[in-house]
């Protein structure tokens, strides 16, 4: 298991003491993903955890763990995609910025911003294919959490480590202006029963280390049928 964070580390370890299996050998490591410490086809999996959008240089991150894969050896990741808080919280916090200090600074990090500004759906087979994985495959799930209220929102993203890490920001956010911030969502956003939502949207990626017992697409001209025939014999239906 590998983290930036030693606190991190040191409290998932403490969490959790009497899950590891004796016989499955658990190695707890403070490393960044730009400069993964793995030996070059050392290992059959790499599992990624909603971390890689916090990398500069999300398509070297990855290119990395392929070169750190075996033949065949898998490489999965959840990342978060741009969709995420960008409706609720980053309008309430806009306007609320705007009414109370006249301008904006932002409250969480700009997600997988070395890549693009925001992650897309459609940006992720992209990556996984300039990384050099073969057989990508990608996913989306969309959650939606609701809270009581905009300030549990923000006090749950600060527990998670995902407030903005930008150097050029505003290392204050003002009473006022949470307060505001609370208001303003509550009016655009609360449901009936008085809870708020906030969107989160998960990007789930795939990708292996090539192989020759991987399938291969086929030359391109040497199919035997055409998709006019398969129409016909499915129907016109859709």
């Amino acid at each position: 298991m590998m983290d930036t964070s030693y606190d991190m580390l040191k409290a998932c370890r403490s969490s959790h003491p009497d899950s590891s299996d004796e016989n499955i050998e658990t190695s707890y490591v403070v490393g960044d993903e730009e400069f993964l410490p793995i030996k070059e086809s050392s290992v059959d999996l790499i599992v990624s955890c909603l971390g890689l959008h916090w990398t500069n240089d999300l398509p070297g991150a990855m290119i990395q763990c392929k070169l750190a894969l075996k033949p065949d050896g898998l490489f999965l990741a959840a990342i978060l995609g741009g969709e995420t808080l960008k409706l609720e919280l980053r309008i309430a916090c806009t306007v609320a910025q705007m009414e109370r200090e006249g301008g904006i600074s932002p409250r969480v990090s700009p997600l997988a911003q070395a890549f693009s500004f925001w992650l897309q759906v459609r940006d992720a087979g992209n990556l996984l294919t300039r990384a050099g994985f073969a057989l990508p495959g990608v996913d989306v799930d969309e959650y939606v959490v609701r809270y009581k209220s905009a300030l549990d929102l923000i006090e749950h993203l600060r527990a998670m480590g995902e407030t903005n890490a930008l150097l050029q920001r505003s290392n204050i956010l003002k009473r006022e202006t949470a307060v505001a911030t609370a208001a303003i969502y509550d009016s655009m956003f609360a449901a009936e029963d008085g809870t708020i939502p906030a969107t989160f949207q998960v990007i789930y990626m795939t990708g292996w280390r090539e192989h020759p017992s991987q399938q291969k697409a086929k030359r391109r001209g040497s199919a035997t049928i055409s998709f006019n025939d398969i129409q016909k014999q499915l129907g016109n239906g859709t």
